[in-house]
């Protein structure tokens, strides 16, 4: 909130765009007057570090083999802080290999027609049915599901068990 009002103080001023969004001017002003906390300094310093190994590694390395370096460097730094302020700051590691796709569209394929032309209102009950469909695969023994006992009914009540 407060850095969208340093955005756009100078156009409109800080009173009109709190009250704009319901945000009280004094909490602007309390928030601009209190200092970093220590975590917001560490992070500054860090990140100016992280910059620079990063790219003396030729801009490849992922958060861990990061760290690992950043160890090296001499810095007392944790992986997931490392993960956070790479996020922070718009970097990342190199990707090896393909993405995973699990289909491959045959354009050449005919399409079902698009009847109600990307329109789904209906303006009455039953005027339009849209569905989507999901494949589950089936269990070999469907009796048995995560690892759950279910009761099975056979035909007739003399043959009730549990499975």
């Amino acid at each position: 909130m407060v850095s969208f009002i340093d955005a756009n103080r100078d156009e409109f001023g800080v009173e009109p765009i709190c009250t704009v969004l319901q945000f009280a001017p004094s909490t602007y002003y309390a928030a601009k007057s209190r200092a970093l906390s220590a975590r917001a300094v560490r992070d500054a310093v860090l990140q100016v570090t992280l910059l620079a190994l990063w790219q003396a590694n030729y801009s490849v390395y992922g958060a861990r083999k990061l760290w690992k370096a950043a160890v090296r460097a001499g810095e007392t730094v944790g992986r997931d802080q490392v993960a956070r302020l790479m996020r922070d700051l718009g970097i990342e590691g190199v990707r090896r290999g393909r993405r995973v796709r699990t289909t491959r569209p045959d354009d050449t394929a005919s399409r079902h027609p698009d009847l109600v032309h990307r329109r789904f209102v209906a303006d009455r009950p039953n005027a339009l049915w849209v569905t989507d469909l999901e494949r589950h695969e089936a269990l070999s023994n469907p009796a048995v599901v995560k690892g759950h006992r279910r009761v099975l009914v056979a035909a007739g009540a003399s043959k009730l068990r549990a499975a």
